[in-house]
């Protein structure tokens, strides 16, 4: 991988996320409002002091124009960006770059989607034309291929495997339950979720992230200059992003038990971080549980598990709020639907409020004996075999 990153050199001051929701009240325009002020609340900041802006979404706008009407900003620049389910964390990855290389003081990366009330259920809806080569999979359906590929490559049975996806929901929808910004707020257990029909494969409906409006919003700054404005910021390790050449949906020997570009993009974030053991690094996850194998394949692409052993360390526990490495303490994608253009920016929400301990009591993860003080956050966007990949680490010390 060629980057250098920027560790230590751009620090988050002030972060804001509405509830994810059916938002049938409120405007896209209502939810950017929200975020924004919610998050110059958070930074002590007006928005005119904000230099540059960053807008992710995928399918609800298609210019800067859908923040700086509603915002009412004046003369500001305002760069709309879409990357796929990875949009949010994409803003996020440009404003600071921006920020680092000088040419702004003071950047917002904001994220929303607006879909719940637009004539069809998720994104991606409308038919592209394309020559008959691209795959005919639902986005379900190319994901419950893992499942039946895993426990044939490493030998576990199918039943068992099926009841170790249903735990990976279990304990994002218990995280959930406990958290005032998820959609679904009901705890749900296992047993119930395997007796559910199937909708893809083996996969059943609470395997699947829901649909939801949502926004979210960050401001940056340059590291020297973040206690200005904030007595605790977070300070960016690393920012990776890697776009996959898409060879996986035709080459016969990919095993769909691993996400390549995952991978690439963890492996170029640790080096940019000087992590070199992430399972004992790392203090807590946020990652792209678009469907519960994908949050399996995950651990072992970050390295938190050894390749194979995963599932048992979902049985023993090894990723719960109050494990090891507590994976999605927020409830991931699979408690707050996916809007996609804030979901990037609410997993990083989620390490403002845990690494500062400004978590709700119940769900606030206890890192005072801790030794680690990182928090890493995935996204992806595509398919398995076809795919692009985010990983961030963010800190609450400079090296």
């Amino acid at each position: 991988m060629g980057s250098h990153g920027i560790k230590d050199q751009v620090a988050v001051i002030g972060m804001g996320c509405i509830p994810f929701r059916e938002h049938w009240e409120a405007s896209l325009d209502d939810m950017l409002i929200d975020a924004a002020v919610l998050t110059c609340e958070s930074a002590g900041v007006a928005k005119d002091d904000i230099d540059a802006f960053w807008f992710g979404t995928s399918q609800s706008a298609a210019s800067g124009l859908s923040l700086s009407i509603p915002l009412k900003l004046e003369g500001k620049p305002v760069t709309r960006v879409e990357n796929y389910c990875a949009t949010g964390s994409e803003a996020l990855r440009q404003a600071s770059y921006a920020v680092a290389s000088g040419a702004y003081d003071v950047a917002m990366a904001i994220g929303a989607e607006k879909v719940k009330d637009g004539g069809y259920q998720g994104l991606n809806a409308f038919p592209i034309p394309h020559d008959g080569t691209k795959r005919s999979l639902t986005a379900a359906g190319m994901y419950s291929l893992i499942l039946p590929a895993y426990a044939q490559k490493h030998g576990v049975d199918e039943g068992e495997l099926r009841m170790v996806l249903a735990k990976i929901a279990e304990k994002n929808h218990y995280n959930g339950a406990r958290n005032p910004l998820s959609q679904f707020r009901r705890e749900v257990s296992a047993e119930k979720i395997c007796g559910m029909a199937a909708v893809a494969g083996e996969l059943s409906v609470f395997d699947c992230a829901g649909v939801a409006d949502g926004a979210a919003a960050a401001i940056v700054v340059r590291a020297e200059d973040a206690h200005k404005y904030c007595d605790d910021p977070l300070y960016i390790k690393a920012l990776s992003f890697v776009s996959g050449n898409g060879s996986g949906v035709t080459d016969p020997d990919y095993d769909f038990t691993s996400l390549p570009e995952c991978k690439m993009a963890a492996d170029d974030a640790y080096a940019q971080a000087g992590v070199t053991d992430p399972r004992s690094e790392i203090a807590l996850a946020e990652v792209h549980d678009c469907f519960t194998p994908t949050e399996l394949l995950l651990m072992e692409d970050l390295g938190f598990s050894e390749p194979g052993t995963a599932w048992r360390d979902v049985l023993d526990g090894t990723f719960h709020l109050d494990g090891e490495l507590p994976v999605n303490p927020d409830g991931g994608l699979k408690a707050f639907g996916h809007p996609v253009g804030a979901s990037g920016l609410r997993m990083h929400y989620e390490l403002w409020q845990q690494l500062r301990g400004k978590a709700e009591p119940e769900r606030q993860i206890d890192l005072s004996g801790r030794d680690r003080k990182l928090g890493l956050v995935h996204n992806l966007g595509g398919y398995p075999g076809e795919m692009v990949g985010f990983v961030s680490i963010l800190g609450t010390e400079v090296d």
